[in-house]
């Protein structure tokens, strides 16, 4: 039996479906966003912060492309203020059809110097946040008996230790997050809801500028030296794969994870790989 050949194009378009994003102020979450917006979607942008990092370019969300959208201040570190959120927005659209949980932080210390507080600080957010805000969305498209599309973000601190970079909470959270797209993949498969998530690289965020300031120049560097492709990533190597993951077009794909790291999850030939000298370094 053979099968007809579909429109690619018109797979790829999200008119019509509404999906919620967390840390949608700035970074990687308002990019996300903005390419839900531009293929016709709608967005309900949730974020710690009080308003958008950059207010014009929210407003553009609409005016651009004619998307509804709204902004809700939330912690998703509390039960609480998911909750209000999640809320909030059925008051708004009646409905979702899928969530970006992209909220997150990172700290990069030695492992033997993260405290109890840092550590829970980055689990509260990166993994229970996560869990939490994709588990009230998959209940209301179950009780919905509604199909949709869940895009968690990893990162390639699920896959490799970072060279240059001590960030053992992080990668513990990140790595989470890796197992929980495999194992929501499977279970909510039989409800029509697919899960899936992309690991990116090194972004060149404010996230990732923060962290580098306080690295000596030659672990800074890395950054952009050790990927095989030899640059940091922007957010917008993500979006593509964003939109690919939300969208119709990958309506069999499930479980799945696309890397977006230059390469670097996979190895590293000529990048700067180098460790500062150490007092152990005399006893080898």
């Amino acid at each position: 039996m053979s099968y007809p050949i579909t429109s690619v194009r018109s797979a790829f378009e999200l008119t019509g479906k509404t999906f919620i994003v967390t840390g949608g102020a700035q970074g990687i979450g308002f990019a996300i966003a903005h390419a839900i917006c531009e293929m016709g979607g709608n967005v309900a942008i949730w974020d710690i912060q009080p308003s958008p990092a950059n207010p014009h370019a929210y407003a553009a969300l609409s005016s651009q492309f004619g998307a509804k959208t709204v902004y809700i201040q939330s912690d998703v570190s509390k039960q609480a203020g998911i909750q209000d959120a999640f809320e909030k927005t059925m008051r708004e659209f009646g409905t979702v059809d899928g969530v970006v949980p992209a909220a997150g932080i990172a700290i990069d210390k030695p492992f033997i110097e993260q405290t109890w507080d840092e550590y829970n600080r980055i689990q509260d957010i990166n993994v229970r946040g996560t869990f939490f805000t994709v588990q009230l969305v998959a209940k209301h498209l179950i009780e919905s008996k509604k199909k949709g599309s869940i895009l968690l973000i990893a990162s390639q601190s699920a896959h490799i230790a970072l060279p240059g970079y001590r960030m053992a909470a992080y990668n513990a959270s990140k790595g989470a997050v890796a197992m929980l797209n495999k194992v929501l993949g499977v279970e909510l498969a039989p409800h029509g809801i697919r899960v899936n998530s992309i690991s990116p690289g090194f972004v060149d965020s404010d996230m990732t500028r923060n962290v580098r300031e306080t690295k000596s120049k030659r672990e800074g560097e890395q950054m952009w030296m050790a990927p095989p492709n030899q640059r940091l990533s922007t957010q917008n190597d993500l979006t593509g794969a964003a939109v690919y993951l939300l969208s119709d077009a990958s309506v069999h794909t499930t479980s799945a994870d696309i890397a977006i790291t230059g390469g670097l999850h996979a190895g590293t030939i000529d990048g700067l790989i180098s460790y500062e000298a150490s007092e152990a370094d005399g006893l080898n």
